[in-house]
């Protein structure tokens, strides 16, 4: 089967699809991943196909306007547009640009696929990520702002979408009721699925990204992790861009005050450090460097919450956007993470204390280790395969 992986976003967008994608070739399937052109090196490590995307989302959040993100929901769907064109029997569409999938999906006449990696059908459980308030505000208002973030979502494509109806010469409206099935890339031990979600709305389990092939640890990097103790991770991944030297700054007081070793990843934000106890890093498998670490203190983006789970370690969440106050108050609730300090209030006093916090309560550390061997015994590619093998009419699917 030839199958289309539609992303679009920062590295925490695309990496869990690398693994995701790697478990398809290996059942046999041929895979493409459309995903802008940034990524073409790390697809290309993993093994998979790249198809080209325009749109920088980096300096879409650095020079962000209206005109700015016009241009780039429409780049996007040229550029799902183009990697349909390449061919697909089947498409698997992440949660932001799935609109842009589904159009061309129904142009091609092949099914669309939901592969989302934070909960997208509103419940009375809880109020989805991105929602307005993100207090629980009983069945009914949970229900009521999960249903908003929807159609805010849906709102920031139409006129993408409708430009590209047009240019695919599908109707102007697209089909009222969707059916089609959607798996959530997270575990359900972490978030379990919700009892009022639609059948077709499926749990299956995290997606680890995969390693590039012939990575190896950088020198420094190495010697920095034998000098001493295991240190403390920061990282804020594709945020607080523009804010990197203050950043800077606030770590080294924090790390100081709270007389901890870090590794500091640079990330959009371009932080730095220097000195004995802090190293600076660029890109560094998270797979690998999180076990080898005392805690992460991270913005609970869905990718780097994942990680960190899985490595086992308990963690410092500073939300900043999007998706990440949701991650970040279920860390807590979960018991591996202290309160989180949102980015807003950030200060060196408060990380440092945080810091503190989490090293010293050995409740955060327990229950970070036993979730992690839970975590090891699930697969969450199975559930995503057996429905693949299921799909009648679709060619090169092996038996498994």
């Amino acid at each position: 089967m030839r199958i289309l992986i539609v992303t679009a976003g920062s590295r925490g967008d695309v990496a869990p699809y690398t693994g995701l994608g790697r478990r398809l070739l290996d059942a046999g399937h041929q895979v493409a991943v459309a995903a802008h052109a940034s990524f073409a090196g790390l697809l290309a490590d993993c093994g998979l196909e790249h198809r080209p995307v325009p749109g920088d989302p980096h300096e879409l959040v650095r020079e962000f306007s209206r005109a700015a993100l016009r241009a780039y929901t429409d780049g996007l769907a040229d550029g799902v547009a183009e990697a349909a064109a390449g061919g697909a029997d089947l498409v698997l569409t992440a949660f932001g640009p799935a609109p842009l999938s589904r159009a061309a999906g129904e142009a091609l006449g092949v099914p669309v696929v939901g592969t989302y990696l934070a909960p997208s059908f509103a419940t009375r459980e809880f109020a989805l990520p991105n929602a307005r308030n993100a207090d629980d505000l009983g069945p009914e208002g949970n229900l009521a702002a999960g249903r908003d973030v929807l159609r805010r979502a849906e709102g920031l494509f139409a006129d993408a979408v409708t430009r590209l109806r047009a240019r695919l010469g599908l109707p102007a409206d697209p089909p009222t009721a969707d059916t089609r099935p959607a798996f959530h890339g997270y575990s359900p031990l972490v978030l379990p699925r919700p009892a009022d979600w639609p059948s077709r709305a499926r749990v299956a389990g995290y997606w680890w990204p995969a390693r590039p092939a012939g990575w190896q640890p950088p020198a420094d990097l190495l010697d920095f992790l034998r000098a001493g103790p295991p240190p403390v991770f920061i990282g804020f991944g594709s945020m607080a861009v523009g804010d990197g030297e203050r950043l800077s700054g606030l770590i080294a007081t924090a790390v100081e005050r709270a007389g901890v070793r870090a590794v500091v990843q640079a990330g959009w934000a371009e932080l730095t450090g220097c000195g004995d106890d802090v190293l600076t890093i660029g890109d560094v498998p998270h797979d690998w460097l999180f076990p080898r670490t005392a805690a992460v203190v991270h913005h609970a983006g869905a990718g780097t919450t994942a990680a960190a789970l899985r490595a086992g370690v308990p963690a410092v969440a500073v939300p900043v956007m999007a998706d990440q106050p949701f991650w970040a108050a279920r860390l807590h609730t979960l018991g591996v993470a202290p309160r989180p300090v949102p980015f807003q209030d950030l200060t060196a006093e408060a990380l440092a204390d945080a810091i503190t916090t989490c090293l010293t309560d050995p409740t955060h550390h327990h229950r970070a280790t036993h979730l992690a061997r839970e975590l090891a015994t699930e697969d969450g590619a199975a559930p995503l395969l057996a429905h693949l093998d299921s799909l009648p009419g679709i060619p090169n699917a092996k038996p498994r």
